[in-house]
Parts: C-alpha cells; structure tokens; sequence
C-alpha cells in the first residue's frame, strides 16, 4: 500500500486513542488528582478537546492526501505523526509505571500508535512526501507546540 493511502491509518489511531481516553481520563484524573502536577480539567473539558485533536488529524490527512508530497500539509501530518509517537513515551508509558497501572490511552499508545506511527513516520520520508531539514524542523516544532498548548490549556484550568 502507498503512504498516500496508508496514512489514512493516523486519523483512525488517533481517533482510537482518543476515544480510550474520553472514557477512562475523567475518573482516572479525579481518582489521582493529589498526585497530578496539575489540577485535572473536567470531563466535559477534555472530551471537548480530544474531539478538536480528533478533527484536526482527519483535517490536515485530508489535505495532505489532496495536495501530495512535500505540501505543507504532508509535514504537518508528519508532525503529527511524530507528536502521536513522543505521546507514547511523553506521558503514557511513564504515567503507567509512576502509578503502577493503566493510565488512560496506554494500551492504544502502545498497541497501536507506537508500531503505527513509527510506519507512518518512516513510510512519509522513504516515500518522499517529507525530507530533508523541513521533516526534522516539523518532526521537532509540532510535538513542541502541541505541547506548549497543553501547558497553556492546563494554566488557563487554574
């Protein structure tokens, strides 16, 4: 299968994951609240935003299929491929072991985004829909944002 097709595989995953964590992140975060470094949003908030991060990987898939390789679209997508694999070890993987059990979206980090992601990843730039300086500075710039907007969302919580 071409990457043009397979990466129809992320929004899929992300939207897996995503659900994963809409059911099971609002109890575990009000259980665990004490030992959180942040006052947990509640459940209405984080589903909300796991909807948005859900369309927005259906959204620039879209756009990355319609306008091919090396758009600006195709390394927005890998980006976010990248963000969805930091994701597995940055806090899932973590989270399980400081708690000693299931955090919410590690079994779809693990099962599903860490083999698929690292495909995707590899399959962008062996196909060339990504290269060169611009794969690494979209590889490291996306995670980078998606995670200052996390911080910011959590400040703006308190």
């Amino acid at each position: 299968m071409t990457f043009g097709k397979l990466q129809w595989t992320f929004p899929i995953a992300v939207t897996l994951h995503n659900a994963e964590e809409a059911i099971w992140m609002p109890r575990w975060d009000l259980r665990h609240a004490a030992q959180l470094p942040a006052h947990p949003p509640g459940a209405l908030e984080i589903r909300v935003v796991l909807v948005v991060i859900t369309l927005v990987a259906f959204g620039v898939t879209y756009l990355s299929v319609q306008r091919g390789p090396e758009s600006i679209w195709a390394y927005l997508t890998f980006g976010y491929f990248v963000t969805m694999l930091a994701n597995v070890f940055v806090p899932h993987v973590p989270a399980a072991i400081l708690f000693g059990g299931y955090a919410p979206g590690i079994v779809t980090a693990v099962l599903i985004n860490f083999p698929l992601m690292t495909i995707l990843a590899v399959g962008a730039v062996r196909e060339r829909w990504v290269s060169g300086w611009k794969a690494v500075a979209f590889g490291a710039v996306v995670p980078m944002i998606a995670l200052g907007a996390i911080v910011v969302c959590l400040v703006a919580h308190h």
